[in-house]
């Protein structure tokens, strides 16, 4: 059943142009071709990363974020009580209106002082700025590193100056080292993503980021066993110059204007122009080829989502001063604004202030 199943998904007319077999894309002396087994090899690189990233945030990025200053804010720490206690972490962290009355009247406190003992319990949970930074960090230094080695990788080639020479011969295209270096780096790096996003800081893309990870995973196996690498490259490359872009500028106080256009960037980065149209000078359409478009598109609709997000924070930053990633989850202040600290019940009894935007 297994060999059936295999043998259907690997099926030559689903992936391949064609005329073209997997016989074709045999090892022949000197040219060395991709196979469907060497994605095993995205685990341990995947691993690797994760200890890495581990050693780099404990001390590199720490180190980092005391030299420039970043602090975790104080927060104030929700007073012991049994009937909240239990309310919240049976039920809900975030009660209605008609939980905090009847929890009024449970405890007999106040509306206010009930509310006010949620805020500070979630907030508890909430991650400080220093953690934002050591993920954000890392992912930055990661995308450094990664542009430069494409680069390296890609310099001396003819598609990287000729889009039409990557499907010049396509598929039996042979695979070189440094693509073969490059392509388990990225796709070790997303599926290390991909694994701790459960530890990392949720924001509120949660959900397009588990799409974001799952569809660059997929492409990049596919177009692997394909033979989609020098596309493949190419897109990797454009999509962790932008990123760069993206990561650590929250924290760096420099001019947020300045910030924000190099944001903008990362609209214009995005292309799939190269892989609609220039393959049907070379074959006819076959599955693969749509395949691959789709998962491009996942992609590009997730960018076009991420792009309107960072457009209306550059609005907001223009016309309101408002600073901060739209992508980021939001976090509540702990600190009581001073008019109402004069009417605290004892030394629990008060306000925070309204939520703000936070980046990661």
């Amino acid at each position: 059943m297994l060999q059936t199943i295999g043998e259907w998904l690997f099926w030559e007319r689903l992936w391949l142009p064609a005329n073209v077999s997997w016989s074709d894309l045999e090892d022949k002396g000197d040219h060395i071709y991709p196979k469907a087994s060497h994605l095993y090899a995205a685990l341990p690189f995947a691993l690797c990363l994760l200890v890495v990233r581990c050693l780099f945030e404990r001390y590199l990025a720490t180190p980092l974020a005391n030299a420039w200053g970043i602090k975790d804010k104080i927060r104030l720490t929700a007073e012991q009580n049994p009937v909240l206690e239990k309310f919240f972490c049976s039920q809900t962290r975030s009660p209605s209106q008609a939980d905090v009355t009847s929890l009024c009247k449970k405890t007999s406190w106040p509306q206010r002082r009930v509310e006010v003992w949620f805020r500070r319990r979630r907030n508890q949970y909430r991650p400080g700025l220093r953690k934002r930074f050591c993920e954000a960090s890392w992912r930055c230094v990661f995308y450094h590193f990664a542009f430069l080695g494409g680069i390296l990788a890609l310099y001396d080639k003819p598609w990287f100056y000729n889009l039409r020479e990557v499907w010049e011969g396509f598929p039996q295209q042979s695979m070189l080292p440094s693509q073969y270096w490059y392509y388990f780096l990225e796709m070790g790096f997303y599926l290390s993503l991909l694994l701790s996003l459960a530890f990392d800081v949720k924001r509120k893309d949660f959900q397009e980021q588990v799409i974001h990870h799952v569809a660059t995973l997929t492409l990049l196996s596919f177009s692997w066993v394909s033979n989609y690498i020098r596309v493949g490259t190419l897109v990797m490359m454009l999509h962790d110059s932008s990123d760069i872009l993206l990561e650590c500028n929250k924290y760096i106080k420099k001019d947020s204007c300045n910030n924000m256009i190099k944001k903008s960037v990362f609209i214009f980065c995005r292309i799939i122009h190269c892989t609609w149209v220039y393959p049907m000078e070379k074959c006819s359409p076959f599955f693969g080829y749509y395949f691959f478009n789709m998962l491009l598109l996942v992609l590009q609709i997730l960018h076009v989502y991420w792009s309107f997000l960072i457009l209306r924070m550059f609005y907001r930053l223009v016309f309101t001063k408002l600073e901060g990633d739209l992508r980021s989850d939001e976090e509540e202040e702990d600190n009581d604004p001073p008019a109402e600290e004069n009417h605290k019940l004892g030394h629990i009894n008060g306000c925070g202030a309204r939520d703000r935007g936070s980046g990661h």
